[in-house]
């Protein structure tokens, strides 16, 4: 039993080395968070012990707190020491810094980048001016500490004893019109508050959403806001035929226009013949697509483009008509920036175009299908709906982790605009780790100490001054070095 024992015990240590000390062993993998099943595979392979393997990881620091995150660097230099290769696809600035070799690609992105800026050892990077990382990491472009954070005022609302998961009868006060942060090590029940109570108690009452929220006692303070909108990382739509154009309502502004012109009037083409979802304007044979699904048996299924509108989607008359010499095709296929000039002279087209510019996502197709928007791409295109909308002043926004999958300098455009709809009057509360969100927010819920059963509990409340002041919290001690560099 003596083997048996040690190598039990061995494993155990792998998962705690990566972070995940707080993880009961029975959980379904189903429950488990990306990042957290990415570390799991982590420790297995560093239990097997190989020699001479190539590991590549995309942002295994992802929900990571910076303690963590420690740990899990720790943890890639030991399989860098056995002897493997490790690649990392990386934003995080603590990993960026121990790597041996950096390729920091870019300079921008979409079709602003594609090439590689500079490569080589960390001093390398710093010293490159035409990367952007490197003028973060060197310390030329920062992501500003606020000069004067906002006010509290009476209005707030109220989780009182909330005792879902983890939780140990929180009595959790989220003040209204701020930009409010929920932070804590992983696995110390900040989305079980956030997510399973607020949000969801929100929903119930305002929304009369169907889903159950966590066990609570009571929400106060609700006849202060008027709606809740949980803004998550979960795709835009499930078919090719949803885009960023179609999400935003833009695509409805643009059939107008066309639709306007006087070949288009000449022909008595209304709107909907510029639409791909109905027949008329559309390619039959690929039902305004642009592509046809070969159904492979027993392989996934493969998307090929339409041979009869060659990809544009629409049929020949529909594409003979233009507007300054582009056709609805054509309009489809620019990118967010380039439709930005080519409406500038259209008010309402051009108010929603320059939203989705403002999140920083200029370098994405209008017609880009939304199967193949990212994660965070597709929360930024949400967020860029929202803020095309007419502010009442009393909605409330939840967002878990908005910055995963972000660098340095698009958290600062993302930053921008939450505080954008904190200026309208709306409240911001997010789930973070990432220290430049949290020591720009108005207000701190730090929840811990640790993860599991050792959290749970509310640890900091207050400015980001008052919470780095706390030596109990862990974000707090974080906190402190970020705003003694300011």
């Amino acid at each position: 039993a003596d083997l048996v024992l040690r190598e039990v015990s061995a494993r155990l240590r792998f998962l705690l080395d990566v972070g995940l000390d707080y993880l009961t062993l029975s959980r379904t993998a189903a429950t488990l968070a990306g990042g957290e099943a990415q570390r799991i595979r982590l420790a297995t392979q560093i239990g097997s012990g190989l020699v001479g393997v190539l590991y590549i990881l995309d942002e295994p620091s992802i929900g990571l707190h910076q303690r963590d995150n420690q740990r899990l660097i720790e943890t890639l230099i030991r399989l860098r020491d056995l002897g493997n290769t490790v690649i990392v696809v990386e934003h995080d600035e603590d990993t960026i810094r121990v790597a041996d070799h950096i390729v920091d690609i870019g300079p921008g992105a979409g079709e602003h980048g594609g090439r590689i800026v500079a490569e080589g050892p960390l001093s390398a990077i710093l010293k490159e001016k035409a990367s952007i990382t490197g003028d973060y990491l060197a310390g030329r472009r920062s992501i500003p500490v606020p000069a004067i954070r906002r006010q509290l005022d009476e209005r707030s609302i109220t989780v009182v004893e909330a005792t879902q998961n983890n939780l140990q009868k929180v009595t959790a006060r989220f003040p209204l019109g701020r930009f409010v942060a929920v932070t804590g090590v992983s696995g110390s029940g900040k989305s079980s508050l956030v997510q399973d109570v607020l949000s969801k108690g929100l929903a119930a009452s305002l929304n009369r959403a169907r889903e159950l929220p966590g066990r609570h006692k009571r929400i106060d303070g609700l006849e202060e806001i008027d709606k809740i909108i949980n803004i998550d990382q979960s795709p835009i739509g499930r078919t090719p035929r949803s885009n960023p154009a179609t999400y935003t309502k833009v695509f409805d502004r643009i059939r107008e226009l066309f639709a306007s012109t006087p070949d288009a009037k000449l022909r008595g083409y209304k709107s909907g013949r510029f639409s791909f979802n109905v027949k008329g304007g559309r390619c039959e044979a690929c039902k305004g697509d642009g592509t046809i699904k070969i159904e492979m048996h027993f392989l996934p299924d493969v998307y090929v483009p339409c041979e009869v509108c060659k990809g544009k989607r629409y049929n020949r008359d529909t594409l003979q008509i233009l507007w300054k010499g582009h056709s609805i095709a054509d309009v489809l296929d620019m990118s967010v920036e380039e439709a930005l000039g080519f409406f500038e002279n259209q008010p309402r087209i051009a108010r929603i175009l320059q939203t989705l510019y403002d999140v920083g996502l200029g370098y994405v197709r209008l017609g880009q299908p939304a199967t193949t928007l990212s994660g965070g791409e597709a929360q930024r295109v949400k967020l860029s709906s929202e803020l095309g909308k007419r502010a009442t002043g009393r909605t409330v926004y939840v967002l878990d982790e908005p910055t995963t999958g972000l660098h340095f300098e698009d958290v600062r455009k993302l930053l921008t605009v939450l505080q954008r709809l904190v200026d309208s009057g709306n409240t911001v509360i997010v789930i973070e780790h990432n220290l430049d969100v949290i020591k720009t927010v108005d207000w701190i819920l730090d929840l811990g100490p640790e993860g599991g059963d050792e959290g749970g509990r509310i640890v900091a409340e207050g400015t980001p001054e008052q919470v780095a002041k706390v030596p109990e919290s862990y974000t707090g001690k974080f906190l402190r070095d970020v705003l003694l560099d300011k």
